[in-house]
C-alpha cells in the first residue's frame, strides 16, 4: 500500500485559488446538507514559547468520501533562528475503505482554504456593489486573503491594510503586493489600488468589506466604525479567548458561522454568547446554508453581515484531495511503500 506525500512546492504547482474556492463552496454544502461531520478541536498552548498547536478533524462523505486531520504549529519565535513560525501536517483518508490517501504541508494549504472562505462569505453576504475592502493583518494569510477576494469579487477597486503589530511592514506589504498576486496567484489587478493605513477608524468607515487575520485577544474594530451595509468575515479569532471585533456589533448583525457550535466555543461568537450579549438563536445560519439556498443571507443594503469563521478540517481534506488528484496526473510527488 502506497500513500502520496506533497511537499509545498508540489501544492504551489497544483493548487489554484480559483479552484480551492469552488472545492470549499462544495463543503459548506455538503455540511448544510448533512453530509459531513466535524469532531472536536484540541489545542495546546506553549505558554513558555508564545506559541500553540491545534488539531482539526472530520469528514466530508456525499460524493467526496474521505476523513482525515491536520495538525498545524504556529512557533512565532522560530524565525529567529531561521525555522518556519507556521508549519504542520494534513493527513488524508478514504472513507470506503479507510486506506490513507495522502500526506502533505498543511500550512500551504491551509492558507489557500483559509483565504477561499473569507472571501466566500463577502462574497455570499456583502452587498453586490462592494468595491471596497479593509484588510486587518498584514501577517502570513494576507496576501492568500487578497488573492482569494479579488478573484471571488473582481469588482473590488481599493484594499486598505491595516498593521498594528508593525506600521512599517503593512507600508511595505501594501506596495509588494501587485508583484505577490501575480508571482504567487498569476493574478494582475491594475484597477485595483492598495494602501496601508494607520487610521483603522477612517478606513473601516470608508470600506464596504472588512476582513480580520490578525491573533488578538481583544477587540480592535469597534462598532461605532461600522456603517450599515458592510459585511465583515471574522477570520483570526478561531481559538479561546481570541477576538477583533466589538462584541456590541453582533447586537443588530446578520449572523453567520462556518460551523455554529465551533464558533461559540472558540470563535468570535465566544464572548458576545457567554456575556449574553446575543444568544444562540440571534445567529441566522450557518454560510453552506445560504450558499444552498436553504438560509437568506443579506435581507436589504442596509443590513450588517458576520461571517465567523473558525475553520473546518473539512475545508483542508478537500483541498488535499484536489490536490492528490491534480498530482497525479502531473506525475509530482513522491509514492512511498508503507
Amino acid at each position: 500500500m502506497s500513500v502520496m506525500i506533497l511537499g509545498r512546492k508540489e501544492l504551489e504547482s497544483v493548487l489554484k485559488m480559483d479552484e480551492v474556492i469552488e472545492g470549499v463552496k462544495s463543503v459548506y454544502q455538503l455540511k448544510a446538507r448533512g453530509d459531513t461531520v466535524v469532531w472536536p478541536l484540541v489545542s495546546h498552548e506553549f505558554t513558555d514559547k508564545t506559541a500553540v498547536m491545534d488539531i482539526r478533524s472530520g469528514g466530508v462523505f456525499g460524493s467526496e468520501q474521505i476523513h482525515g486531520l491536520k495538525m498545524l504549529n504556529n512557533f512565532p519565535f522560530n524565525k529567529d533562528q531561521g525555522l518556519p513560525p507556521f508549519n504542520g501536517m494534513l493527513m488524508v483518508f478514504d472513507s470506503e475503505t479507510g486506506i490513507p490517501l495522502g500526506v502533505m504541508d498543511a500550512a500551504y494549504i491551509t492558507c489557500m482554504r483559509t483565504g477561499a472562505a473569507g472571501a466566500i462569505g463577502a462574497q455570499a453576504l456583502a452587498r453586490k456593489d462592494s468595491q471596497s475592502v479593509l484588510l486587518l493583518g498584514a501577517g502570513k494569510q494576507a496576501e492568500f486573503q487578497i488573492a482569494a477576494i479579488l478573484t471571488a469579487i473582481p469588482g473590488i477597486k481599493r484594499i486598505f491594510i491595516g498593521d498594528l503589530l508593525d506600521p512599517m511592514h503593512g507600508q511595505s506589504f501594501a506596495k509588494e503586493c501587485p508583484l505577490r498576486l501575480k508571482r504567487h496567484f498569476d493574478i494582475t489587478k491594475d484597477n485595483c489600488c492598495f494602501e496601508a493605513v494607520s487610521d483603522l477608524e477612517t478606513a473601516a468607515r470608508e470600506s464596504d468589506i472588512i476582513i480580520t487575520i490578525t491573533p488578538s485577544r481583544q477587540p480592535i474594530i469597534q462598532k461605532e466604525w461600522i456603517r450599515p451595509g458592510t459585511h465583515l468575515s471574522c477570520i483570526g479569532a478561531d481559538m479561546e479567548g481570541k477576538e477583533e471585533i466589538d462584541p456590541q456589533i453582533f447586537v443588530k448583525a446578520r449572523i453567520f458561522a462556518d460551523d455554529i457550535e465551533q464558533c461559540i466555543r472558540v470563535g468570535e461568537l465566544e464572548r458576545p454568547i457567554r456575556e449574553n450579549i446575543i444568544s444562540k438563536e440571534a445567529i441566522s445560519g450557518e454560510i453552506g446554508q445560504v450558499l444552498c439556498g436553504k438560509k437568506q443571507g443579506r435581507l436589504c443594503d442596509e443590513d450588517i453581515t458576520i461571517f465567523d469563521a473558525t475553520g473546518l478540517a473539512l475545508l483542508d481534506l478537500v483541498t488535499g484531495k484536489r490536490a492528490i488528484a491534480q498530482a497525479k496526473k502531473l506525475g509530482l510527488g513522491l509514492n512511498a511503500e508503507i
